[in-house]
C-alpha cells in the first residue's frame, strides 16, 4: 500500500520554519542563543511575522535569503561623503577667518562663534523629527532633503555681501545647519544598509572622512580666498568668490544625489542586516525605541563619553583661529593650516581605525585606547601652544587630531554594535545630540575662559572633561550584538525560527505488506 501524505487539516497545524522556506534543508539548525529578540533591549513589538520573512515589503530587498553586496554601494558612499563635505565646509568657513568676518560685518567675535554654534543648536530639536522621517520615508528622501537644504543655504549667503546684511548670512547658515541634521547621523546607517559585515567600519570611516575633509578645506581655503584687507568693497568681492564657488559645488552635488542615490540594495549585504529587515515592524513604536536605547546602560555611557570628546573637538575647531592669533598675531593663514593639519591627521586616524575594527572587531579596546591618546594629545597641545614656535604647534595639533577626529567613526560603529537591531540613524543621532550639547557648553565656556584668563586655562578646561570621558569609557561593556548576529545566523542567510504552536499529534498510518495481511 502506498503511504499517503498528511491531509490539509493536519497541515494547518504544522509549523513552517523560515529555513524551510529558503531551502528546505532540515539539517540546518539555529544556534540556541539566537532568537527573534537578539538583544535584551529588543521589544516584543519588533517580533518578525512570517509574512515579513517570506514576503518583504516593496521598499526592502527582494530576497532576504540572498546575502550579496552591491557594486553600487561605493557610488552611494562617495556622493554622500561629497555633500557631507560641502556642508561641513560651510560650518567652519566663518570660524576659520573669525577676525575678518568680525571686521566686515562689524560684529563681536561671539556673534561669529554663533555662526558655528547654530549648527549645534539646530541639531538638538530637529533630531527626533528627522530620525522619524528616516524610519518613515527612507534613506533617499533624507539624502535629497539634506543636499537640497545645503544647496539653498549656500545660495542664500550670496545675499549677504554688504556689512549691514549680517542677518541674511545668519539665515543662510541656519538653513545649512538644518541640512546637517539630515547628514550627520547617516554614516553608520549607510554603512549597515549598503556594506558587508567585513566592510561596515571602513565604510563608516569613509563617510565620516567626507565630513572631516570638508572641515579641513574650511580651514584651508577661506584664509586664501578672503585675505585680511581694509577695503570693504574688495573684501566683499573676495567673500562673494567663496560663496559663489560653494554654491556651485552644492548645486552639482544636489543633482548627483538625485541621479545616484538609491534607497537600499536589492539584497541585504550581511546576515545581520537581513535579520534587521525581518525584525522591522511597521507597527513598532518610534518612541519605545528611544526608551529602549536609554535603558541600555552601555549605550548611555557611550552617549556621554562621545559627547565629551566630540564637544571638545567642536570647541577646539571653532576657537582655533582665536587661540592661534592670540599667540601668533597676523597668522590667519597658518591658523587655517593648523586646522587643516588637525583634520588631515584625523582622517588618517579614522581610516586606520575603521580598517582595524573590520579586521579585529575590538571595539571596546580600540575606543578606549584612542580616547586616552586623545587626552594625552590635548595635554601636549596645551603645553606647547605658547612656546613661540609654529612648527611645534603643527606637530602637536596634528597628533591631537589623529586621535580626537579619528575617534568619531569609532563612536558611531560602537553604538551600532551596542544597540543592534535598533535603528542606526537613531543611535547615531543621539550620539550627535550629546556632541552638540557639549559642543555648545564647551565653546561658550572655553571662549569666555580664553577672553578672561588666556588659552592655557581654556585648554585645561577641556583636558578635565576628556579625563572624565576616558574614565567612563573604561566602564562600557563590549556587548557586540551585531557581531553575534553575524556569527550565529547560518551562512545560508536563513533567519531564526519563529515561535509556533505545538503541532497536533497525528497517528501514523501503518503500511501493511501482503505477507502480514490477515487474509493472506
Amino acid at each position: 500500500m502506498v503511504n499517503e501524505g498528511p491531509s490539509q487539516e493536519e497541515c494547518d497545524d504544522t509549523p513552517v520554519q523560515p529555513c524551510d522556506l529558503v531551502q528546505g534543508d532540515p539539517s540546518i539548525s539555529i544556534h540556541p542563543s539566537v532568537s527573534v529578540y537578539p538583544s535584551s533591549s529588543a521589544h516584543p513589538s519588533t517580533l518578525a511575522h512570517p509574512s515579513t520573512l517570506v514576503q518583504p515589503s516593496s521598499s526592502g530587498p527582494e530576497d532576504l535569503s540572498v546575502i550579496k553586496v552591491s557594486r553600487w554601494r561605493w557610488a552611494v558612499l562617495l556622493v554622500f561623503s561629497c555633500y557631507s563635505m560641502c556642508n561641513a565646509f560651510q560650518w567652519i568657513q566663518y570660524g576659520s577667518i573669525n577676525n575678518i568676518f568680525m571686521s566686515f560685518y562689524g560684529v563681536s567675535s561671539f556673534a561669529i562663534d554663533w555662526l558655528s554654534m547654530c549648527y549645534m543648536v539646530t541639531y538638538i530639536p530637529l533630531l527626533l523629527p528627522v530620525a522619524w522621517l528616516l524610519e518613515k520615508y527612507g534613506l533617499r528622501t533624507i539624502a535629497l532633503t539634506g543636499s537640497a537644504l545645503n544647496c539653498l543655504g549656500a545660495w542664500v549667503k550670496l545675499g549677504s555681501l554688504k556689512p549691514h546684511l549680517f542677518p541674511v548670512t545668519v539665515l543662510g547658515q541656519v538653513i545649512c545647519s538644518m541640512a546637517q541634521v539630515f547628514i550627520l547621523g547617516m554614516p553608520s546607517h549607510i554603512a549597515s544598509v549598503w556594506f558587508g559585515a567585513d566592510e561596515v567600519s571602513t565604510a563608516c570611516s569613509v563617510a565620516v572622512f567626507g565630513n572631516q575633509l570638508g572641515i579641513a578645506i574650511g580651514f584651508l581655503v577661506p584664509p586664501i580666498l578672503v585675505p585680511n584687507v581694509n577695503d570693504q568693497d574688495k573684501l566683499a568681492y573676495h567673500i562673494s568668490i567663496m560663496f559663489f564657488i560653494i554654491g556651485g559645488v552644492a548645486t552639482l552635488l544636489f543633482i548627483l544625489v538625485i541621479i545616484v542615490f538609491k534607497e537600499k540594495p536589492k539584497h541585504p549585504p550581511s546576515r545581520a542586516q537581513s535579520l534587521s529587515y525581518a525584525l522591522t515592524s511597521t507597527d513598532a513604536s518610534y518612541f519605545s525605541s528611544i526608551v529602549r536605547l536609554f535603558k541600555n546602560l552601555n549605550f548611555v555611557l557611550l552617549v556621554i563619553t562621545y559627547g565629551l570628546n566630540a564637544g571638545a573637538f567642536y570647541a577646539l575647531s571653532t576657537l582655533l583661529n582665536r587661540m592661534v592669533i592670540f599667540h601668533y598675531p597676523g597668522e590667519e593663514v597658518n591658523a587655517g593650516r593648523i586646522g587643516l593639519t588637525i583634520l588631515i591627521a584625523g582622517m588618517f586616524g579614522a581610516m586606520i581605525s575603521g580598517i582595524w575594527l573590520d579586521k579585529s572587531k575590538t571595539y571596546k579596546e580600540t575606543t578606549l585606547v584612542v580616547y586616552i591618546m586623545t587626552l594625552v594629545g590635548m595635554v601636549v597641545y596645551t603645553l606647547t601652544l605658547n612656546l613661540g614656535h609654529l612648527w611645534v604647534v603643527f606637530v602637536t595639533a596634528g597628533t591631537l587630531g589623529f586621535f580626537m577626529t579619528g575617534y568619531l567613526p569609532l563612536g558611531f560603529e560602537f553604538a551600532v554594535e551596542l544597540t543592534y537591531p535598533e535603528s542606526e540613524g537613531m543611535s547615531s543621532g543621539l550620539l550627535n545630540v550629546s556632541a552638540q550639547v557639549f559642543g555648545i557648553i564647551f565653546t561658550i565656556s572655553q571662549g569666555q575662559i580664553i577672553d578672561n584668563y588666556g588659552t592655557r586655562p581654556g585648554n585645561i578646561f577641556l583636558c578635565v572633561f576628556l579625563t572624565l570621558g576616558s574614565a567612563l569609557t573604561a566602564f562600557i561593556k563590549a556587548d557586540l550584538r551585531r557581531q553575534k548576529a553575524n556569527k550565529e545566523i547560518p551562512e545560508t542567510g536563513c533567519l531564526p525560527a519563529l515561535p509556533y504552536r505545538k503541532p497536533r499529534r497525528r497517528k501514523r498510518r501503518r503500511t501493511v505488506t501482503p505477507a502480514q495481511h490477515p487474509l493472506s
